[in-house]
């Protein structure tokens, strides 16, 4: 019975803290939005090309860049109170600075470097070479962490009872002092959109990724190299179960539905912003009521351009970038009321635009800024392996090659795959035949209808697809428009049962899942490995144009020559035996002191084993929406089969017969997405000449 004593007591405990905290006011420290004003000066100049930018544009970078809104109170708060599984200052510990493009994919800010000696409190943070910008205000954006995206703010609870109860060495080194939470830090980090989205341009890339400079990097191209599990989730102890699934999330990927969780393991990847322009002129009408309309810039009826990959997408630039920040924890004093953070056993209630209106000040000062944020989206454009070092050695100098790809995209592509469309009553297939030879058929195309498909159609993994985040009555339904939480299902879909050998039917809910977007392919060559969870493809790590398109060829040749996928291979599993394992010392009371005699010695209660090889998704989608009897009964057998294994010292092979027999039938019953093969699906072109399907790649490297 210990998995539903450690799952309901943390539920527990988490809805006891959501109690606790029942002021809806953010902390500006007694500011006004005034007091946290936009930056005019243009210190990312060598960015993103060296393109000049109006005076808002360059405010909307700045903000993109820089401005946390209030995200460091969020996990400061995750430091303390998320059961010893993050802690943002650690992360950005300055000895790691030699390696945190190759470990965590992140990337170092130009002109700072690895600390010589800890600061005054004994913590490590690189120290500057090159100081940035005195136009930076520390008190609203922080100063630098040496990452970009990352920001660091004095604590202002770190007061002088604080300060005697703080020693660093033991900060570092004892697990259970770090994870105390009354443990005071003397700062916070905080979080910026650039965080996950700056990252390397692909025509001007670094020499060496560890130490780039300013001109290497792009501010909205989405960063793919970026291990989110190393980065936001740093303190988990290998050997776990959420260190195995961590671990098997692709590079350049983010889960946003992990907070608030949905109950479905299903990472993103981080997409670029492209064309903005392009996008709206194509965007289509979607309908929006109710708190939505309080978003700025909303109506009840617009046209909104879909940038996210799954269906959700749906309240145009201004509303979705506002999420975002409130999904990497501004105003959590609201947010963290209508959700459990972490466990999820508790039912999600809709984030309130209009309570953020009237209590956060961070949430005011954000959405002043966001305009401008969109401004500068508008002016980014693409990149093209033709303008990179050395590029044009990777496209075919044989024209007719080149003109037959653009034949074959014209006749099996652009229909989802071109922003540019024939008139009404016009043969689209002629009308593309022709377009695609024109020379400015690249220009303002982003490559995409901007169109929903469902997944029935598509083929693709469902995880991210079936998201409820969303739908009505949840966290994010302030954020999603009355046409996505109307859609109809899009039925079942078939997936694959690695324990019964066989295929087997789901059924996709309707009110809004079910669906993706029409992928851009504008920048494809620099963008491998493909499709929305990065599943198809090698990872090779490597920004440089070599790199790049070692990807590409890998990722693009499995896309257009299925077979050469592996499959059911790709079913993310454990590495290795683990266990459900928790640090004793996070464990709150009274349910610490029940647990403490079962601990093992080095202070970590587990459930386990788990064996190697075990399907991730099987464990990891289970959705408490269960009926209540039927969840414990389930639980009870998992437990009794984990033990099972264990006392008996069962072998692999028997512990998954046994697995086989007893547990997998019933997980697969309550799953919220049982679909475990990651890179299936999109086949269309499969069925091409060879020599075609080689001259469409060459098309491809161009756009």
């Amino acid at each position: 019975m210990f998995v539903v004593l450690v799952l309901m007591g943390l539920a527990a405990f988490g809805c006891n803290r959501d109690k606790r905290d029942k002021s809806l006011i953010d902390d500006a420290g007694g500011r006004t939005p005034e007091d946290l004003p936009e930056l005019a000066v243009d210190v990312f100049k060598p960015m993103d090309g060296g393109i000049d930018l109006a005076p808002d544009e360059i405010k909307g970078r700045n903000t993109w860049n820089l401005w946390c809104g209030g995200t460091e109170q969020f996990w400061d708060r995750m430091a303390r109170e998320a059961y010893g599984l993050t802690d943002m200052l650690k992360m950005i510990d300055s000895r790691n600075h030699g390696k945190r493009f190759s470990e965590m994919g992140l990337i170092n800010q130009p002109g700072y470097k690895e600390a010589s000696k800890p600061d005054q409190y004994g913590l490590w943070i690189d120290e500057a070479v090159e100081p940035e910008s005195s136009a930076i205000d520390p008190n609203v954006y922080g100063r630098a962490t040496g990452i970009m995206g990352f920001r660091l703010f004095n604590n202002p609870a770190f007061d002088a009872a604080a300060k005697t109860k703080w020693n660093a060495d033991r900060y570092y080194n004892d697990p259970d002092y770090a994870a105390d939470p009354n443990l005071v830090r003397p700062y916070r980090v905080g979080v910026a959109c650039g965080s996950c989205h700056i990252a390397f341009n692909p025509v001007k890339p670094p020499a060496d990724p560890e130490n780039p400079a300013w001109e290497n990097l792009a501010s909205a191209i989405g960063n793919q190299y970026i291990r989110e599990g190393k980065a936001f989730a740093n303190t988990v102890r290998e050997g776990g179960f959420f260190w195995e699934m961590l671990k098997t999330q692709p590079p350049g990927t983010s889960d946003t539905s992990r907070l608030a969780t949905d109950h479905i393991n299903n990472p993103n990847a981080i997409n670029p912003v492209f064309l903005l322009g392009s996008r709206l002129d194509e965007a289509e009408d979607e309908e929006l009521a109710g708190d939505t309309l309080h978003l700025p810039t909303v109506s009840a009826h617009m046209k909104v351009p879909h940038v996210l990959k799954d269906g959700a997408d749906s309240v145009g630039v201004p509303g979705a970038t506002l999420r975002v920040y409130i999904n990497i924890g501004s105003y959590s004093q609201h947010w963290l009321q209508q959700h459990n953070a972490l466990i999820g056993l508790t039912k999600q209630k809709p984030f309130s635009v209009e309570t953020a209106q009237k209590y956060s000040v961070y949430w005011l000062a954000t959405q002043q800024k966001f305009q401008n944020v969109a401004k500068f989206f508008m002016r980014l454009k693409s990149f093209r392996l033709e303008d990179a070092p050395g590029g044009k050695d990777y496209i075919t100098k044989d024209e007719a090659v080149l003109r037959r790809g653009k034949i074959v995209f014209a006749e099996n592509c652009a229909t989802c795959h071109s922003s540019k469309r024939p008139p009404d009553g016009v043969s689209e297939t002629d009308w593309f035949r022709t377009a695609v030879l024109s020379p400015d058929f690249r220009e303002g195309n982003f490559f995409s209808d901007d169109k929903r498909k469902p997944i029935t159609l598509i083929g693709t993994n469902a995880a991210r697809a079936c998201g409820t985040n969303a739908i009505r009555g949840h966290i994010w339904d302030s954020f999603s428009s009355e046409t996505y939480k109307n859609l109809p299902s899009v039925g079942e879909i078939e997936v694959w049962n690695p324990y019964a050998d066989r295929t087997e039917k789901f059924n996709v809910p309707g009110g809004g899942p079910g669906y993706y977007r029409t992928p851009s392919l504008v920048s494809v060559w620099s963008s491998a490995p493909l499709f929305h969870n990065n599943a198809l493809g090698k990872f090779t790590g490597d920004p440089s144009v070599k790199g790049r398109m070692e990807a590409f060829d890998d990722a693009i040749t499995k896309l257009l020559w299925p077979e050469r996928r592996p499959g059911k291979e790709s079913i993310w599993r454990t590495s290795q035996e683990c266990s459900l394992q928790l640090q004793v010392s996070v464990i709150p009371e009274p349910l610490r002191a029940l647990l403490k005699p079962h601990a093992d010695a080095d202070g970590y209660f587990r459930v386990g084993p788990i064996p190697e090889g075990t399907p991730i998704n099987l464990l990891a989608n289970v959705g408490p929406d269960t009926d209540p009897v039927e969840l414990v009964k389930i639980c009870l057998k998992v437990k009794a089969a984990l033990i099972e294994i264990k006392t008996k010292h069962l072998d692999a092979a028997a512990a998954k017969e046994l697995l086989k027999r007893e547990v997998a039938p019933e997980l697969y019953k309550i799953s919220t997405c049982p679909d475990l093969i990651e890179d299936r699906g999109h086949e269309f072109g499969g069925n091409l000449p060879d020599s075609d399907k080689r001259a469409l790649i060459e098309f491809l490297k161009t756009l």
